[in-house]
Parts: structure tokens; C-alpha cells; sequence
């Protein structure tokens, strides 16, 4: 049975074929750190998450690639609210989201690159694209000409006529042609840059747009352009072909055809292989995101809901349809996985039970076990339709709970075999916690309450001046795996 994923760039299914018969190379586009994340962004990250879990299962090494884009002029916007600098809110947010990342019970990915960290890549490649004749500069900045690459709009289904301008008005005087798009600006950020993107109790603008990070390069000082970021990271730390490449819906146009473009300029070669689009997560008929307001962070959810509820409410559509949050959906989430979750228990309490017997047989259990076994992998199969997994796991469910609820004696061997199918799909493919008891989260916020008494106790220490005790305590939490990191804002934490 084949892989078979929907490509945006043909707009058609197709068989999945890798480049090495042994290896994916996975790259995923992403968040802007200047925001809180919310269950938005949690969607792309969960179904991104199974995909590599499915990968894995189906026998590849996957290369799993992921960046965080810390510079930005509405990262410049924020600075004064949650931290002093670009660098300090981009570094603030990093830290919530990969502590979002643990609470949803994501895989890693191989390597989080930082386009901080990547300036110099960015540069060659810029400079690459101007020796091959496909970028020019004009007043220290760097834009690329579309119209030099004869398949830009392909990934998109646009022709370069029928574009809107790019960037901003005032770098249109400087571009040979409105749909040209920057690759290196030139100075810093400007307080007309970030005027859209400012909350109450930011900074001032001018005082925020002084601490926006620049770099030297063969142009002057600048900064690097939006899309180039994610070519020069994901060739960095993957190939110059990636066989898939996922994004949100929104991304088609233009960052994801921009970054096919200057890619496949600069290397001769295709970008990606596959282009996978995550559908957009809507509440009250309106995209869920930062600029609306309109979003659930992942960590309200999660508090409010449970991993297991969430993960499975994320999960309940497939990745490529539009989703929709509501209260509806969230109690429709609920009661599939407490009723996943319920199946396992009964399943694992029978099982070890001692009316479990060697000479019991079930036939209607051990064919729902022989059914669900055929059913995941051909759902997951066809574009991995997570929709369809569950739907699989529900119907197991259902033939446990007409085993024990019909019979005095077990199936022991059918209820082994629903078990490990419960934990080789349910656990290991859709990530969900049905071994763990989440409750109402109980644990985790009582761990999180002593540590901050711990942290406040460590800060009378040194308010005192008892450094070396308020050190011990520091030492004291990171032996229990606490990371604790002092600001100008106070310190924070992550837990193990």
C-alpha cells in the first residue's frame, strides 16, 4: 500500500516517491516569534507531527526541519511588552513555543533554526541569485526579478500579469517591477514599518525600532528579506531538494512561490519534491490568528481541555480542510476521546484481569483487530487522513466494549491484539495519551506552582544579598530538570 499525498504544486494526489528509498527529508515552515501560539499554529504543528510519525512507521529516516523566524518587523512592534529588544521578544516567544511544543506532545524535529543564526547563508544565496542575473540591488537593497524565472506562479497557478505589486509602497520606485520581491533591505526598520502591527504598552516606535537587529553585508547594512529566510535555512540543513515541504494555506502566495523561486534560481534544481498545505483553523467564520485577535493560545486549551481532547479535536479533520474551533467541535472532540480513551482502559483492565482466558475466543473482537490493522494504514495512506484513523480506532472501541460488556470470561489474546493496536495507531501514530491519566492537568499546574514558589523564595535571597543560597536553589531546581533563566523581567523556567 502507497503513500499517496495531495501536491499543491500539480493540485493533484500522487504516489510518494523520496529521493533516497530510505529517507524523507521534511521541512515545515515555521513561526514569526512575535506572538503568543495558538491553536492555529497548533494545527499545522500536530498534523506536521503525525506526518512524521506515520513516515517513521512506514520504515523512513526522517530529516524533520522546522524554523523560527526571529526577525521581523512585527517582532520590532512588540518590543516594551515582552521584552527590551527584537532579539528579547523573539527569544521570549521561542521559549513559549517550544514549551507548547512539549505540552502538545510533538516529536522533535532534527534541528529549530533561527534566521539570527543563518545571516551569512542568506547573504551567499543573495549573492548567488545576483551573479546568476536573477536579483539586482538598488539603494543597498536586493530584490528579485520575477520575471527572469519562467515558472514563477506555477506552485500558485498565477501568471506574473495577473499579480498584485509586492513589498512595500515606498521600495516600488527602486524595483524594476511591482511583483519584485526584497531579498535584502537596506538599514534598519522604520516607524512607519511597524504602525500596524503595535499593541497597547509597546515601546515607541522609534525607541523599538532602534534595537531591530542589522547585519554588514556586500550591499551595506541591512536586514534579510521574508521569504529568503526559509531557502537558505531548509538548504542549509536538509538538500537543495526537499521532498516535502508543508505550510499553511496561506503561505501559497507569495511566501511559498517566492521561496520556489529564488531556490530553484540560485540551484538549478527543484525545491521540493512535494508541497503539502495545512487549511486554515476558523472560528466564528473568520481565521483564527494573531492580527484578529481571535485566537485560543495553546496553553488555555490545553488547560482547559486536556492534551487528548486537543489533539484529538486537531486531528478530527483532515489536514488539508478548513477546521473550525467552537465550542461544538471542542465537546464533539471530548467525547471521541474520552471514548478512545475508555476503550483502551477497558480493554488493558480485562486483559489483566483474572477472568482473562487462554481458551476464550472472540471472533467479532479479533476481526475488528484484523479490521483496524487495515484501516489505519489505508486511511493514513490516502494523504494522511487522520479523519479516517480515528474513525478506525472509534470502531475497535466499539467491538471492546461489546466483548466485555457480553461476556463473564476474556479473549485474552483479542484483547492483547486490540491493545497493541490501541498503542501502536492511537499512541504512536496520533500521539494521543491514552495510557495517562491528564485529569484536569492537576500535576503539571501543581509543578508549576512549586517551582514559582521556589523561584520566589530564591528571589527574597537575593534581595537580601544571600547569593550563594539564592545560587543553591538555582542548582537545586536544575538537578529536577528545571532550566530557569534570569531577565531583566524576572527569571522563567521550563520544566523537564
Amino acid at each position: 500500500m502507497t503513500l499517496r499525498v495531495t501536491n499543491t504544486l500539480s493540485g493533484e494526489k500522487e504516489g510518494f516517491e523520496p529521493r533516497d528509498s530510505d529517507s524523507v527529508l521534511l521541512y515545515y515552515c515555521g513561526l514569526t516569534t512575535s506572538d503568543p501560539p495558538h491553536l492555529g499554529h497548533a494545527r499545522g504543528w500536530v498534523h506536521v507531527d503525525v506526518m512524521h510519525r506515520w513516515l517513521d512507521w512506514l520504515g523512513y529516516d526522517v530529516h524533520h526541519v522546522e524554523n523560527f523566524t526571529d526577525v521581523n518587523e512585527k517582532i520590532v512592534a512588540r518590543v516594551g511588552e515582552v521584552g527590551d529588544s527584537e532579539a528579547d521578544v523573539a527569544r521570549n516567544y521561542i521559549q513559549d513555543v517550544i514549551r507548547d511544543m512539549r505540552s502538545l506532545n510533538l516529536k522533535r524535529a532534527d534541528v529549530y533554526p533561527r534566521v539570527s543564526e543563518h545571516v551569512p547563508e542568506i547573504i551567499d544565496l543573495v549573492e548567488t541569485l545576483i551573479d546568476r542575473g536573477y536579483a539586482y540591488e538598488a539603494n543597498g537593497s536586493v530584490y528579485f526579478d520575477v520575471t527572469e524565472f519562467e515558472k514563477y506562479g506555477d506552485l500558485s497557478n498565477q501568471t506574473v500579469e495577473e499579480l498584485d505589486a509586492q513589498g512595500d509602497p515606498e521600495e516600488r520606485g527602486e524595483k524594476r517591477h511591482p511583483q519584485d520581491f526584497a531579498l535584502w533591505k537596506a538599514d534598519g526598520v522604520a516607524p512607519a514599518d511597524i504602525a500596524e502591527h503595535r499593541h497597547d504598552g509597546a515601546a515607541p516606535a522609534e525607541s523599538a525600532c532602534e534595537t531591530a537587529q542589522t547585519w554588514d553585508s556586500p550591499w551595506g547594512e541591512g536586514r534579510p528579506g521574508w521569504h529568503v529566510e526559509c531557502s537558505a535555512m531548509s538548504m542549509t540543513h536538509l538538500d537543495e531538494t526537499l521532498d516535502i515541504h508543508v505550510g499553511g494555506q496561506d503561505l501559497v502566495f507569495p511566501h511559498h512561490e517566492n521561496e520556489v523561486a529564488q531556490s530553484e534560481a540560485a540551484t538549478g534544481q527543484q525545491f521540493a519534491n512535494y508541497w503539502l498545505h495545512v487549511g486554515l483553523l476558523e472560528t466564528k467564520a473568520e481565521k483564527m490568528s494573531s492580527s484578529l485577535g481571535n485566537f485560543a493560545t495553546v496553553e488555555e486549551a490545553i488547560a482547559e481541555h486536556g492534551l487528548g481532547v486537543v489533539r484529538t479535536f486537531l486531528l478530527s479533520t483532515a489536514y488539508h480542510s478548513r477546521a473550525t474551533y467552537s465550542e461544538g467541535t471542542m465537546a464533539e472532540a471530548a467525547d471521541r476521546f474520552e471514548t478512545l480513551r475508555r476503550g483502551y482502559e477497558r480493554a488493558v483492565e480485562a486483559a489483566d484481569s483474572v477472568d482473562a482466558g487462554t481458551k476464550v475466543e472472540d471472533d467479532d473482537l479479533r476481526e475488528a483487530v484484523e479490521a483496524v490493522r487495515e484501516d489505519v494504514p489505508r486511511a493514513m495512506n490516502d494523504d494522511f487522513n487522520t479523519r479516517e484513523a480515528l474513525a478506525a480506532l472509534l470502531e475497535l472501541t466499539n467491538a471492546v466494549n461489546r466483548h466485555v460488556d457480553g461476556h463473564d470470561t476474556y479473549d485474552y489474546r483479542g484483547l492483547r491484539g486490540a491493545i497493541e493496536a490501541f498503542e501502536e495507531f492511537g499512541v504512536d501514530v496520533l500521539g494521543l495519551p491514552l495510557a495517562e491519566d491528564e485529569g484536569d492537568g492537576g500535576d503539571v499546574r501543581l509543578a508549576e506552582d512549586l517551582v514559582e514558589l521556589v523561584l520566589d523564595v530564591r528571589e527574597s535571597e537575593r534581595e537580601a544579598g544571600n547569593y550563594e543560597r539564592a545560587d543553591d536553589l538555582r542548582d537545586e531546581l536544575a538537578a529536577l530538570g528545571v532550566e530557569v533563566q534570569d531577565s531583566d523581567d524576572g527569571p522563567t523556567y521550563r520544566l523537564p
